[in-house]
């Protein structure tokens, strides 16, 4: 049986699409976390979105001006998101207590569509505008991420963990 070319071809076939698999899916990251422990900004520094002081401040200070709760889509995800415009002008993406599942090519959207709850959500978020803050840096802790000047607040109104080489959703915040 193995002296006969097409049964060499075939074992060939089969590995190749094994290995294309194993790299497609990424299966073992089912199994692995990362997390991540950056620096979030003190609420004691912070300011309420009607901007009000929560303490006295001694100079400028940093505001968050949206946040959000986590919604689950394609893999259980929980956390919180904030949007905090910072002394200097600049703006943040601040998530908080992340837990969600690893996968390929991970991504943090900025977008302009809204948070739908479940599988109706999924695939949503490339349908509009939408501003890559770069690649998921864990899938569990506390993660620190800059917003371009060149981003419309106003119009991206929520954040999403996007599995770009799948476009799909697993997780999704609504930001208010």
């Amino acid at each position: 049986m193995t002296r006969k070319p097409l049964t060499w071809i075939v074992l060939a076939g089969l590995a190749v699409g094994i290995g294309f698999g194993l790299y497609w899916f990424a299966p073992w990251r089912l199994f692995t976390d990362t997390t991540v422990r950056e620096a979030l900004t003190s609420p004691a520094a912070t300011t309420a979105s009607t901007g009000a002081p929560t303490a006295t401040p001694s100079g400028p200070v940093a505001v968050v001006v949206a946040r959000g709760t986590f919604v689950t889509h394609e893999h259980d995800t929980s956390g919180t998101a904030r949007v905090v415009r910072l002394p200097d002008g600049t703006h943040r993406l601040e998530i908080e207590g992340l837990d969600t599942s690893d996968g390929p090519d991970l991504r943090v959207w900025l977008t302009d569509q809204a948070v739908v709850a479940g599988k109706a959500g999924w695939q949503v978020f490339d349908d509009g505008q939408y501003v890559e803050l770069g690649k998921l840096k864990g899938n569990k802790g506390d993660q620190v991420y800059a917003i371009p000047a060149a981003a419309d607040l106003t119009t991206l109104r929520s954040v999403t963990i996007w599995c770009k080489r799948f476009s799909v959703s697993f997780g999704a915040a609504q930001l208010t």
